[in-house]
């Protein structure tokens, strides 16, 4: 069984520093690559241009490092200062995240004491099949 206890703790850690002073609605990623090393992100609110999703945070710092190559990615969101819900990333986010994985990059929600398993392939199926 794979062990994301880790992932979670730096996850929910970063719940708590999203802004989002609007929607109240706080998620924290993090971003593994194949190399093993993992990256934070956290949703940042803005109400004069589009908003900056967590996974696209994580994303964003691990690539200006030089990484390319990614495995997985650990999503927990929720309302401010509740558990986490089923929480995935975004359309505008999926498409991002296409450009720098292959269909078998994981995807992970955690939620209510549950782990659920994506593919890029499942989460956006019609990129892969040119």
């Amino acid at each position: 069984m794979l062990d994301l206890k880790d992932d979670i703790i730096l996850a929910t850690n970063m719940r708590e520093r999203a802004y989002a002073k609007t929607s109240n609605y706080t998620v924290g990623a993090v971003l593994q690559t194949k190399n093993g090393k993992r990256y934070t992100g956290c949703n940042i609110e803005n109400n004069g241009i589009q908003s900056i999703c967590a996974e696209r945070v994580a994303f964003c710092k691990a690539i200006s490092e030089g990484e390319t190559e990614f495995q997985k990615i650990v999503v927990m969101g929720g309302p401010k200062d509740k558990e986490a819900e089923k929480c995935l990333p975004c359309g505008y986010c999926r498409q991002f995240m296409n450009e720098f994985v292959d269909k078998n990059f994981k995807i992970y929600t955690v939620y209510n004491s549950k782990i659920e398993e994506y593919t890029m392939e499942e989460l956006l199926p019609y990129s892969f099949k040119f």
